[in-house]
Order: structure tokens, then sequence, then C-alpha cells
């Protein structure tokens, strides 16, 4: 069927509400904007589903949610999964409720649990509720930092990390029989309560969750000690981090924590914003007044469902505010963590410190100071929880903490995915150890350098929509692979890595060995002078993402180079 046929059917069958068809009538004039929400089924990708809200097989709606949900179902019943249930968290997104709702009946039809939150919370907790209640499978409703128009849906399994091999495939693979929505189970949820499948939870989670986040402060003592004196601007940005991450601030001691106002409630729309990500400046804007006002020591801004984390910190010196990428702020931690518990004498044996390919080499220097294990995954989190699972299996290593450049980390095994609200009480603790030590975290970063060298990384994106754009980011990684460069921003390419074909090629020697990792869309160029760079489609946006990293001998220096970087590649 081609898309103006399913378009038609959406447009008389009974089955889609009214409100869905009218939408679909709005547009019966453009050809276009037909095509693109009928030309393919909206992606059910290895995290699950995201894209644009509004009615159509390429949108986030009431029906993909349902497909996609009788999909996980069928996988679920298939590993007799069904009385351990599924636990549901929804961010404060356009339609977030109502699709954690259709997700929960949906598998409620199926004859499966659902353990639904009684409103909005962090994707983190989620991860955490999965494993504390003893689920097969978790879903939250997210379109994580992505603007307004998204939404989205992840799936997580029993060991509380998003699917990964071979759970992904197989779900994918259910996912995919869902042809028609006759196939689709749905009930009514006062029925679904009353058979004792619909299951609201909220408060006795979030206090276990509480207590699970305190656990991995360090020196709980110093924060009592400068809680006075450390002043602290915090944003949720209209997301799910408000309560949890003021909660945990105040139970730690933290008394001058300051919230942008505007900012505080949750929203859907995002009015401040136009687009609800900490790595972008203008998402900072009203936290910097405040910061100013107040004269903070440091800034801080978590995303819609408070998994990532943004970071500005006042330098005394120049008075102005100084922006942390996630690699700055993911360093800063994990120094402070590793050398505090081996000064302390606390540090588990055979430590392990994970990141993923894309994060800074900074990580390689920190743990071979520390005599910790660096362990490298591919891009996304999972990869990182998943190393967790697989520690505790095997019995090799104990994790100590994880990172991804994309301003994500988890501090604790609590939970198997990045932890916005860990990230604000660990940093608040380092900054509040810093200012005990006449520091501020700006200062801190600088003595990194110093002693592990001018760590500098990059990322550049170029977006291309809708079918064209899907077509241009296939034809681009494949010139990438056929013709290679042997030379990026003044560095020689010594090696090429391709996590597709499982290959890494030497190229002075001609040498090909495997690169050990599952396979994954991902060019990776070692270059000479410490530097490196990484090309990848987005799994999740229709972008084509550039990483890059250099070593310079000064800030100065690092950012000259990494700049030549910058231009070479994109050009």
């Amino acid at each position: 069927m081609g898309y103006r046929e399913t378009y038609e059917s959406w447009l008389n069958n009974p089955y889609f509400d009214e409100a869905t068809r009218a939408e679909l009538q709005a547009i019966a004039g453009n050809e276009k904007e037909i095509e693109e929400r009928f030309y393919m089924d909206l992606e059910f990708g290895t995290a699950g589903l995201r894209g644009v809200i509004g009615a159509g097989t390429n949108r986030m709606n009431i029906y993909t949610v349902r497909q996609a949900t009788q999909g996980l179902a069928n996988y679920i019943l298939s590993q007799n999964g069904q009385e351990k249930g599924v636990a549901i968290a929804h961010d404060s997104r356009i339609m977030s409720t109502e699709f954690a709702d259709e997700a929960a009946l949906c598998l409620n039809a199926n004859g499966i649990k659902a353990y639904v939150f009684d409103s909005l919370r962090p994707t983190p907790e989620l991860s955490f509720a999965v494993r504390e209640l003893g689920c097969i499978s978790g879903i939250v409703i997210t379109a994580s930092h992505n603007p307004r128009e998204y939404n989205g849906y992840k799936v997580y399994w029993e060991d509380g990390a998003q699917i990964t091999p071979p759970h992904d495939k197989n779900i994918l693979a259910e996912v995919a029989k869902v042809t028609s929505f006759d196939q689709v189970k749905t009930m009514k949820k006062e029925d679904a309560v009353a058979a004792g499948l619909y299951k609201v939870i909220g408060k006795e989670i979030d206090d276990r969750y509480m207590e699970e986040l305190k656990k991995q402060s360090i020196h709980p003592e110093v924060i009592r000690e400068m809680a006075k004196d450390i002043k602290i601007v915090y944003t949720p940005l209209h997301g799910t981090g408000n309560l949890p991450v003021r909660r945990v601030l105040k139970e730690l001691g933290f008394e001058q924590v300051y919230v942008v106002k505007e900012q505080e409630l949750p929203d859907g729309n995002f009015p401040t914003v136009s687009y609800p990500n900490p790595e972008s400046p203008k998402a900072f804007e009203l936290a910097l007044k405040l910061a100013k006002e107040v004269d903070a020591d440091i800034v801080l801004a978590t995303d819609p469902d408070a998994d990532r984390l943004g970071v500005y910190c006042k330098d005394t010196k120049t008075g102005e505010y100084v922006t942390f990428t996630g690699n700055m702020s993911g360093m800063l931690i994990a120094e402070y963590i590793l050398r505090e518990k081996t000064a302390m004498g606390t540090m588990p044996e055979n430590p392990a410190l994970v990141e993923t390919i894309v994060t800074t080499d900074m990580a390689k220097a920190i743990a071979a100071a520390y005599n910790v294990k660096l362990i490298e995954v591919l891009t996304g989190f999972k990869y990182i929880g998943e190393q967790i699972k697989f520690f505790e299996q095997q019995h090799t290593y104990h994790y100590v903490f994880g990172l991804e450049e994309s301003y994500g980390c988890l501090a604790g095994t609590y939970a198997r995915d990045k932890d916005a609200c860990v990230a604000v009480m660990m940093l608040c603790e380092v900054a509040s150890w810093c200012k005990k030590h006449g520091k501020t975290l700006w200062d801190a970063m600088l003595d990194m350098y110093e002693k592990y060298g001018y760590y500098r990384e990059g990322l550049e994106t170029k977006t291309l929509k809708g079918i064209d754009g899907a077509a241009q980011i296939q034809s681009m990684m494949s010139e990438y692979r056929t013709n290679p460069p042997k030379e990026l921003g003044g560095h020689q390419v010594l090696a090429v890595r391709d996590y597709k074909e499982d290959t890494r090629k030497d190229l002075s020697t001609g040498e090909v060995t495997k690169t050990g990792l599952p396979t994954s869309n991902v060019l990776y160029y070692e270059l000479s002078d410490n530097a490196w760079c990484c090309v990848r489609p987005s799994g999740t946006e229709p972008k084509i993402k550039y990483y890059f990293g250099v070593k310079g001998t000064s800030l100065t220096d690092a950012d000259a180079k990494l700049a030549a970087l910058k231009e070479d590649l994109l050009k």
C-alpha cells in the first residue's frame, strides 16, 4: 500500500478517533505533508520510538504507541514475563501522560501487569524502578532534549538498562510483525485497575530512589560544613528534574539553592526555550541572569527527562561564568570519586571506569593514574549500563563511574542509565569540596588540565530531514568508507575503525584486526598527536554527527588544534 492509500485508510477508518481524522482532513491539499506522514512507519529503533507528534504512520500518536507496545507485549509473553510486569514513567512533554496510559492498557489487555507512576518522573528513576520492582521491562515516554514537537518511547529490560542485544533485535522483530491495527489489543482503564493489572506507583519508589542517591555522597560532612556558603542556581527547563533534584540537595543539607521560577513548572510547550537542551547556551539565559543576581558559584540545568546535566561555573578571576562540556563535568566527578575513594581506602577491588568511544581521552589518563580499568563501549549509555550487568554476572570488575560526552553520567549501580539527579548532587559536592579548599570548579578543571593534559573535544552535526535527508546520510557514510581521508586538521590518519564491519585497519602496515565491539554504523579515525574523530548517523534524529578531540600543551594550543580539525571535517 502506497502512502496515499494509507492516508485514505486513516482518513476514512472509524478505528481512528475524530480528532485524528480532522487533523488529516486539514492537510488534504498538501501532498508533501501527506507523504512525510505516511511514506513509512515510524521506525522502532534499538532504543524505541522517537518522532514528531501528530497523525500518521510516521508520527508519534496513540496508535503508533499501541502498535509498538503490542510488539513488546508479544516478546514479553514469549519470555513468560507477564507476571513480572512492566514499569512505566513519562516526562512533561505534550501527550506523554496519554502515551504512558495507552502503553499500559495495551500491556494490560495482553495480561501483563503495568506499574505506572502517578505523575511525571525522571528517566533514571524508571531505570531504578524496573530493578526495584523486579519487572521484566520498563517504558519511559520522553523525547529527551529534542524540540517541543517531538515525543518518544524508550524500552528497558529487566537489568534496568535500555535494551541491548539480543533483546533489542528480538523486540524489533516482534514490533515489525504487528502490521495491522487489528493485531493490537487494548482495554478500558477501569477494567484494568479492577483486574489488578494497572497499578499506580509513586512515593514509595521516590523514597527508595532518594536513599540510593544519597548513598553516593563521599563527604557529606564537607557538604554540611559548606552548606551555608555555596550558592547553587538550578533550572529543570520545564521538565521532570524539579522535585527530585531539589529534594536530594535539601536532604544533603544545601541551604542556598535558587530555582529559576520561569522554568520551574512542567510544561511540554517549553515556553521559555526554543530547545530544552542543557547543551545549548540559549537554554541557560534565564539561569545565568539569576546566577549574576545572587552571585552563584554553580549554575545547573537538567533536560526534560533529567538524564542530562548542563553546567556553568563562576570564574572568580574574571567574574564571568564558564561553560562546561559533558566531558569536563564528567571528568571532575570521576577525578573526585577516584581520588577520594583511593585516599579513604574505600575503592573496591578491580575498579572500572566505563566510557563511550566518543568520550574524552582524559578518562584514560585519569583511570591510569588511579590504577582503574578503563573500558570503552559504543555510543549510547545503554552499553555502559550493560557493562554493570556483565561485571555482576562474570564477577570481573566493580563499576565506580561511567560517563558519555553527551552530558550524561552515573555514580553507583542503583540505576543503569545516566542520571542527572546524581550528577547534580555529586557536582555540588565537588563544588563544596573546592570551595572549602579556596577553589572553584573552574580552578579544579584547570588543575586537571595541568595534571593530565589539555584535552578538548567538539561535536558538530548536519541535519538532513525527510526522505531525501535519510538517503543523503547513507550516501555520506558510504563515501567515508570508500574513500577514507589520509589527513585531518593537520593530523595524519593512523588507523580507521569501522564498527559496521568490525575492523580496525592500521594505515601504515595495512594490518586489519577486530574492534571487539558490537556492530554499529560508526567510523572512527585515530589521528597523530593524540587526536581523533568519529562520524555516525544519529539513532534518534535526522542528523549525521561528527565527534572529535585533541590534546594540546595549553588551552590556547588545544583550542587552535580543535578549530583546525573541525574546519577540515566540515568543509
